[in-house]
């Protein structure tokens, strides 16, 4: 998002941006660092562009260690933290000057802004930051907390977005449930209507500008429950992606986790029985210092009771910064894969039964790729790149953007296959 907001703003200036950095006269590099493993990935390639002799603009994360970086890379031009946009740009037009192209920057106007996604989907980010106080996790420190954007500039654009081409809008947050608690849940006009800053009400206002809209990142408050019905209703996708990370209580104390496994599958049984249809989306994490053969078990019972559409597992790794690091107990690289393992393979029977329900079913796909007589797209219970993803026959004529009708055939452990019927309009 902070990158496709970047890359927007210099076309507005007047700036070429290109894919690659060979033969660019400045690079901006959006670093992440999350994870070690994205924290060195930032790293090595700050390093090799210093190398090829480049000038380099860093921001992100690793932009809230200045010190450190300006200390192991002396020679950088700007270093800007998370999400500071403005600075960026004010730095490469310090660092490489250049006089804006009334033609480009009567292109990309009001809320339109380049997309690094397919054209027929687009991520809206509705906050920044984030209040909790996980012991894994370093984003409070790097990205700050909650600080949420305005319902009617979500809205505006939202309808950018489809305006650009967007057959589906993803809402993404650090904690996507706390929408609106910075602001005090303030009123604001909505279409001549004083409606509620919060997450209920801006999925209302965001209902039916694009065909499909989906939710990333959902704790399983209360306030979620509100929003089963609208999923319901057909008036947000019915898919949630909620990360619970682990289901013992030791393991959730000791990450400081605002959720309990016992609640958790209580309140997926309400939701369940208000829409039939919910896909939900998890990620865990295994290997957390101290944990216990006996607390890898109460995760996979907890697994097998909720029965989860997708599910990420991640082993544990240390965040420089993080709380969990002083915790006693840190395991071996081979248990924590050991332990990975042991998920994968529950949820793998648990995703392929799940998949069989869609067989004989006629499914409305939003095709991501097409060539010659197949296709391949997604149905509404999966998210680009992270979900499963369904095969198409008989799709002479498909065209990526598009929605189509298909008959499901068949389903492995994460994907479905079917004959395209027709596309949408062929079929009204």
């Amino acid at each position: 998002m902070d990158s496709e907001h970047i890359v927007t703003s210099l076309l507005d200036r007047g700036y070429d941006v290109v894919d690659a950095e060979q033969g660019c006269e400045l690079v901006v590099v959006n670093t992440c660092g999350f994870i070690d493993a994205a924290r060195d990935e930032s790293l090595q390639a700050i390093d090799d562009l210093l190398a090829q002799g480049s000038r380099v603009v860093v921001t992100g994360c690793l932009g809230a260690e200045r010190a450190q970086l300006t200390q192991r890379f002396p020679q950088l031009e700007y270093i800007s933290g998370p999400a500071d946009v403005a600075p960026v740009l004010a730095a490469v037009e310090h660092y490489q000057p250049r006089p804006p192209a009334p033609d480009l920057m009567a292109q990309y106007t009001g809320h339109e802004r380049v997309r690094l996604t397919p054209d027929h989907y687009a991520y809206l980010k509705i906050s920044e930051g984030c209040n909790h106080k996980c012991s894994f996790c370093i984003i409070p420190s790097m990205r700050g907390k909650l600080n949420s954007r305005g319902l009617t500039d979500i809205v505006q654009e939202a309808h950018a977005a489809v305006e650009n081409g967007a057959q589906e809008l993803l809402l993404i947050a650090q904690d996507l449930s706390a929408y609106g608690l910075d602001l005090r849940y303030e009123s604001t006009d909505q279409s001549g209507e004083s409606v509620t800053t919060d997450l209920y009400h801006l999925v209302q206002a965001l209902g039916g500008i694009a065909p499909w809209l989906r939710l990333h990142y959902v704790y399983p408050y209360p306030s979620v429950d509100k929003l089963i019905p609208l999923m319901a209703e057909g008036k947000v996708l019915p898919y949630l992606d909620m990360p619970l990370q682990h289901a013992a209580p030791g393991i959730l104390k000791a990450m400081r986790r605002p959720a309990a496994a016992e609640k958790t599958l209580e309140r997926l049984s309400r939701w369940r029985e208000i829409c039939p249809e919910l896909s939900i989306r998890s990620t865990f994490i295994v290997g957390f210092p101290g944990e216990t053969e006996e607390d890898v078990g109460v995760l996979l019972d907890f697994l097998s009771e909720a029965q989860l559409d997708r599910v990420g597992c991640f082993t544990y790794s240390p965040v420089d910064g993080a709380r969990a690091n002083a915790l006693d107990g840190h395991l071996d690289e081979r248990d924590k894969l050991d332990r990975q393992e042991s998920v994968y393979e529950l949820q793998a029977g648990i995703s392929a039964s799940r998949l069989q329900r869609h067989i004989g079913s006629r499914m409305r796909v939003l095709v991501d790729s097409a060539e010659g007589d197949t296709a391949q797209g997604r149905s509404q219970f999966d998210a680009p790149e992270i979900d499963g993803v369904v095969y198409l026959d008989q799709a002479e004529g498909v065209a990526a953007g598009e929605f189509v009708w298909a008959n499901i055939t068949a389903a492995d452990a994460h994907d479905l296959h079917g004959d395209v019927l027709g596309t949408e309009l062929s079929l009204h």
